[in-house]
């Protein structure tokens, strides 16, 4: 597997645990818990960002 599609399918892993936690905790978007897996998914995509412009920028 290439870089990109490691990091694609590590996005929707994240996506969907978020999807999951959120609906353990009622939809409850300041647990704690559910805040800290939006962080971990947010790193992820900036990741993602920064891996596509660094490729257009080559």
């Amino acid at each position: 597997m290439s870089e990109l599609e490691d990091l694609l399918k590590d996005i929707d892993i994240l996506r969907k645990q978020l999807e999951e936690l959120i609906t353990l905790k009622d939809g409850n978007l300041v647990d704690h818990e559910v805040v800290t897996a939006s962080k971990i998914l947010n790193a992820a995509l900036n990741q993602y960002n920064k891996f596509i412009k660094e490729k257009i920028d080559l």
